[in-house]
């Protein structure tokens, strides 16, 4: 939800500002593994997840001064951290076309199982499930993962993502549709 700044992360604001790191990173701790979750979802790949999230959080540190202090980190912290996503999805594609780069396939090992077949199907599932998440347009991914996986209202996410509510919801009705129309094929 959408809150004003509580008092502990202003005081620990004011200290960052100052140049206490432990201050910084004791206000951006609550916050690490909900943006390493976002950055995962958004790029399927965790080393490049863990990139974003680093890189994200390093542009807040040096951008804290311009923080406005009477809304909540989260959003903020969000809203760097989607940036940092996209700059990298910007290189994915530049050096694909630059290098005329496949995709790999994950390939799977079986386990002996007596229902290794169902799980080797759940887990086939889920994989291309999240392959096709990471390959949604930009426009469609964003609010389709703040609002599933990052838990946020649509009006939250609308703020993050500077639209409108409708627009919000007809983004992830359209992404809703185009992975439901890729798991038609399968």
């Amino acid at each position: 939800m959408f809150e004003d700044c509580d008092s502990e992360d202003r005081r620990l604001i004011v200290a960052a500002r100052a140049g206490d790191r432990s201050a910084f990173d004791r206000l951006v701790a609550d916050h690490a593994s909900r943006l390493l979750g976002l950055s995962l979802r958004m790029l399927g790949e965790k080393s490049d997840a863990e990139d974003a999230v680093q890189n994200a959080l390093s542009s807040a540190w040096l951008a804290l001064y311009r923080f406005d202090q009477t809304k909540p980190v989260a959003p903020w912290l969000t809203t760097i951290t989607i940036n940092k996503c996209r700059d990298i999805m910007r290189r994915r594609r530049i050096s694909r076309l630059l290098r005329f780069e496949a995709e790999d396939d994950a390939n799977s090992i079986a386990h002996p199982d007596p229902h290794q077949e169902e799980r080797l199907i759940i887990r086939q599932n889920l994989e291309f499930l999240q392959r096709e998440i990471v390959r949604l347009p930009p426009k469609l991914k964003e609010p389709f993962i703040l609002v599933v996986f990052d838990g946020r209202s649509h009006e939250e996410a609308a703020k993050i993502l500077g639209i409108s509510r409708k627009a919000v919801e007809t983004r992830i009705y359209r992404a809703r549709n185009f992975l439901r129309e890729k798991f038609e094929i399968i």
